[in-house]
This record gives C-alpha cells, sequence and structure tokens, in this order.
C-alpha cells in the first residue's frame, strides 16, 4: 500500500524545493545571498535519534518490568522500589523524552544562522546529559519514586537534576535565531540558495514558534511554581505542585506540534499550505495566548485553589476552539482537493492523509472524554491517552516523511507498504484503549488502583477493562511495528557507510 505513483513524483519533485524562512529584518533580492541562514540537518537526525531512541529504551523498560513481576527473576532484585522506578524513567521517556525531542527535531527544520546551530547543538548536548543522569538516578538504591501527574520524578538529587536539564537543554534548542526570523513563500525564481530539500511552509513554520513559545511560558511556570512551592511539604505533593502548572502548558506545546504535523503532512500531500500565513499567526495567537498568564497564576502560591483551578480552567477551555477550527479547514481543504483532483482514491492509503486521519479522530475522542469527566475514575485516563495519543501517532506518521530527506530510507518495498497499517493499528487501538478505559469510567471504575487494589463492582467495569486490554495490545503492536521500521532504516544508513571503513585499511594494506 504504498503512495501512488503519480503522488510519489510530485512528492519527489516538492522535496527539491521549499519555503524559505528568512530574517525579520529585511528579504533579499532575487540573485543575492541571505543572512547566512540555513538548515543544518545533522541537528534534526540527532534529536529525532533521542526520540526514537528514548522510545526504544522505555519499551525495553516496559518490558523489564514485566519480567520483573515473573517469580523465577523477581528475587534478583533486592530492592522492592527498583522497579517503580522503572516505571517512572519509563514514563518520562515515553511522554517527556520522546515528545520534546521530536518536538526539537521539527523545530530545527527552520533554518538559522551558525550561531542558532550552535546555541542548539549546545542544548541538546545538555539535553542528552539530562536523560543520562536520569536514567543514573534511576539506579540509586532505596530512593523512593513519586508518581506526579505531568512529570512523575523520583527523589533523589540525580533523577530530579538529570529533568532539570534535560528542560533546559531543549529550551536552548527552542529559543534561539530561528524564532526570529521572518516566513516568507519563494517563488520558482528564487535564488538556489534558499532552496532547501524539504518543504517547510509558512503555517508550520508559525506552528512550530508556537511550540517554541509554549514551552517558554511552561519553563516559566515550572520555576516560579517551584519558587513558590513550600519545601516542607510531602514528596507527592510537593512535586504534584512544582509540576501541575507548567505540565498544562506543556500540553500546549504537544499540541502546536502536532497542528504543526497536520500542516507538514497535507500541504506535502495537497502541494500548496493549508494555512494562509495571516490565518495561522491569529489562530496560533488565539492557542497561545490565554496560557500567557500561566506564571501569573502562581503568585499567590500554589497550594491555594487558584493554581488548580486555573490551569484545570485553561486545558478545558484553551485548546480546543483553535485546534477544532483548524481541523475543520484541514478537512475543507482536503475535500477542494479531492474536487479538484490532486488527490483520488489511490491517496486513502497515503501514509500522510491515513496519519492525519487517525491523529483527528483520536483528538476529538480526547476532547469528547475530556468533556465528560465529572469525577476522578478512569475517564480521565481515557481522555488522557486519547490526546497523548493524537500527538504520538501523528509524529510517526510524520517520520515516514522525514526519513529519506534525512537519508534514512526505509529498506525494502514490504516494510514500505506496511506503513499504513502501522499507523493504522496503533491510531486504532489507542482509540479502543480509550474507549475502554471511558466505559469503566463510567460505571465508576476507580482511578491509579491497580492489582488488588482495584476491585470489579459491575458488569460494565468488566467490559471496560477487556476492551481496554485489547485496545491496548493493538496499539502496542503498532508501536513495536514503528520501532522495528525504525530500526530497519538505521541499519540501513549504517550498513551503507559500513564499507567504506572496511575498504579504507585494506587499501592501505595493499599499499
Amino acid at each position: 500500500m504504498t503512495i501512488s505513483q503519480t503522488n510519489r513524483k510530485t512528492f519527489e519533485a516538492d522535496a527539491a524545493s521549499a519555503v524559505a524562512l528568512l530574517p525579520t529584518s529585511e528579504a533579499p533580492r532575487v540573485g543575492q545571498q541571505s543572512r547566512a541562514l540555513s538548515v543544518d540537518y545533522s541537528l534534526t537526525r540527532r534529536s529525532l535519534g533521542l526520540a526514537i531512541g528514548s522510545l526504544l529504551f522505555a519499551g525495553c523498560l516496559s518490558l523489564m518490568l514485566i519480567v520483573g513481576r515473573m517469580p523465577v527473576f523477581s528475587t534478583w532484585v533486592a530492592d522492592p522500589l527498583f522497579f517503580k522506578r522503572c516505571l517512572v524513567l519509563h514514563v518520562d521517556l515515553a511522554l517527556i523524552v520522546w515528545f520534546f525531542s521530536f518536538a526539537a527535531a521539527l523545530y530545527s527544520l527552520l533554518p538559522g544562522d551558525r550561531s542558532s546551530h550552535g546555541t542548539y547543538r549546545a542544548g541538546f548536548a545538555v539535553a542528552c546529559v539530562g536523560v543520562l543522569a536520569m536514567i543514573g538516578g534511576t539506579m540509586i538504591p532505596r530512593t523512593a519514586p513519586v508518581l506526579a501527574n505531568y512529570v512523575p520524578v523520583i527523589d533523589n538529587p540525580v533523577y530530579v537534576g538529570g529533568v532539570a536539564l534535560f528542560f533546559v537543554g531543549l529550551l536552548l534548542c527552542f529559543i534561539n535565531e530561528r524564532l526570529f526570523v521572518r516566513s516568507m513563500e519563494v517563488s520558482e525564481h528564487a535564488p538556489a540558495s534558499v532552496w532547501e530539500p524539504f518543504r517547510v511552509t509558512p503555517d508550520v513554520a508559525t506552528a512550530l514558534k508556537t511550540t517554541a513559545l509554549a514551552y517558554l511560558v511552561a519553563m516559566t511556570t515550572f520555576l516560579v511554581s517551584w519558587a513558590a512551592t513550600p519545601r516542607s511539604l510531602e514528596a507527592r505533593s510537593y512535586y504534584e505542585l512544582v509540576f501541575w502548572g507548567g505540565g498544562h502548558v506543556l500540553q500546549v506545546a504537544n499540541v502546536a506540534a502536532m497542528l504543526a504535523v497536520w500542516l507538514l503532512l497535507l500541504s506535502s500531500l495537497l502541494k500548496s499550505a493549508v494555512l494562509s500565513p495571516k490565518t495561522a499567526r491569529v489562530l496560533f495567537a488565539l492557542l497561545l495566548a490565554p496560557h500567557l498568564i500561566g506564571p501569573l497564576l502562581t503568585l499567590n502560591g500554589t497550594v491555594g485553589s487558584t493554581y488548580r483551578l486555573g490551569f484545570t480552567r485553561l486545558m478545558q477551555f484553551g485548546i480546543a476552539p483553535v485546534v477544532v477550527i483548524i481541523m475543520v479547514i484541514c478537512l475543507q481543504r482536503l475535500r477542494q482537493g479531492w474536487r479538484g483532483g490532486i488527490i483520488g482514491k489511490t491517496d486513502l492509503r497515503d501514509p500522510r492523509l491515513v496519519g492525519f486521519a487517525a491523529s483527528a479522530a483520536l483528538t476529538v475522542t480526547g476532547f469528547l472524554m475530556g468533556a465528560s469527566i465529572r469525577n476522578s475514575n478512569t475517564m480521565i485516563p481515557a481522555h488522557y491517552h486519547a490526546s497523548i495519543g493524537a500527538v504520538t501517532v501523528a509524529f510517526m506518521a510524520v517520520t515516514f516523511l522525514l526519513l529519506k530527506p534525512l537519508g534514512f530510507p526505509l529498506p525494502g518495498v514490504r516494510l514500505a507498504r506496511l506503513i499504513p497499517w502501522q499507523i493504522c493499528l496503533f491510531g486504532f487501538g489507542q482509540v479502543i484503549f480509550a474507549v475502554g478505559f471511558a466505559l469503566g469510567g463510567m460505571h465508576g471504575l476507580s482511578r491509579k488502583a491497580y492489582g488488588t487494589e482495584q476491585h470489579i463492582r459491575s458488569v460494565g467495569e468488566l467490559i471496560g477493562l477487556g476492551v481496554m486490554g485489547a485496545g491496548g495490545l493493538i496499539a502496542v503492536a503498532g508501536g513495536l511495528l514503528f520501532l522495528l521500521m525504525m530500526v530497519r532504516a538505521g541499519q540501513a544508513r549504517f550498513s551503507a557507510g559500513l564499507p567504506k571503513f572496511k575498504l579504507e585499511p585494506l587499501a592501505r594494506s595493499n599499499a
């Protein structure tokens, strides 16, 4: 199930052109060099590698959690908190590191000058040190895991310091010269120096810059919350309050990155930008603006109701309206493309269209479940898993679009045919998983109750758990298939460069 032959030719032609992001001060005249702006794709490859590597390691940790509960192996680990610490690391790698490393990889597609490349490179190095510190902090015995919302941590200085280093490092990746260049469309007569092998339209650039600004607001909120939260509180309450506000704003950054991917996928499919530059600026300003008050909500401290209720209201009413508007525009543009013959029946299997459809379906599911929350039950994790699933499946879909331009070709036609199926497996599985959670919540199934703590009191709860389990298995199958494809792509790139290392010593010995 590959992209149609016509669309493949068009896509390869499009890959030879792009929209340049020019400086704010002035745009160069035709034939004149710009202010040394370029895209350093090595930064994209590194960030993408960290994102996918964190997913792989998180998967290994989940396997360790399963094996560690088996009677034969459980006696090998004397520390009873070890596997709970692995659970915390698994969550942080699979959500925090995966999401924001991938968002940083997308952001690096925006051109910048040499200084911005250097700042990004330094920030990425700091973020990698942070991830290593998180892994090291997990191994410190007898330290307690804290399952706080948004950013669970292990209560020791090494792990918490690693989380801080990762956040600070990515802040350097986001806040640099790329944030201050102006998006302008480039015609066929533009100077050759501004053409790049990947298309980033002005609306995509606006979405990515919104991601960076939302991340900055989230980091500011974290900092102010940390200063305003009494350290005398019990660890669970302390970290919950520190990460509550900024964690809400981080979801705005996730959503902006997801919308950037929607626009990137559909502009590649439709051969034109989805939003006009002005419309994009207005809509993404409306998405970001309400959340700029995030740091101000901590002025009366983090213990009071203003802090918790204020961010809850921002989550309820500050994201959905803009996302729904952009979704409707995307659907209208697809309808126009269908009527105009730009896309046809063969494109229904196109990974770009399948990826958008899966992400949009999960987004709507998450919104409906969020609006149905009334009490603290499994409706909350149902909403949450649908929302993060929407971001994840969008990132998976655009990864396949990025591989070839970044020098990571998918080996073999068979795997390429599986791409739409992988996206469907993960997306459909996540929808079923969330629906199962929601069914249980509608019948009163308790949140954060596991094993013997979980009491099933009705048939509805039992059915909900069964549906959730089936959906989870389907989603896991889709996730494993994605990781397999990424490993194969990495092997293909590595194998292509391997003969050079073998032949050089051989040539010297023959000489």
